[in-house]
């Protein structure tokens, strides 16, 4: 049994071409541009990811830019922190141009 196997494994290899028991399975080395695909998938993941992290930060930087006094003022009037009287005390020192 074990020279009849040694036998078929020894034919077998007898007839491998000689270029892929040189070259491996890629022949000649026609798909050699391959290699290439690995790290061109993680540069892209990683800018992609730096991409939407950077709008997502400009998008907060803006909204909180805007939000300004006047916004945490109706914010805190809305949430019951401060009454009528104190958000219309404090608006109109927010909206007069006199230095403090």
């Amino acid at each position: 049994m074990l020279t009849s196997l040694s036998t078929v494994i020894g034919t077998a290899a007898a007839q491998v071409p000689a270029g892929v028991v040189a070259h491996g399975p890629w022949g000649d080395g026609g798909y050699w541009p391959l290699f290439l695909l690995f790290p061109l998938f993680w540069i892209l993941v990683i800018g992609l990811l730096i991409f939407v992290g950077r709008r997502t930060w400009r998008g907060n930087h803006r909204w909180a830019a805007a939000q300004g006094g006047e916004g945490v003022l109706r914010e805190r009037y809305a949430r019951g922190e401060i009454d009528e009287t104190e958000y219309r005390a404090r608006l109109k020192v927010l909206r007069s141009d006199q230095p403090r």
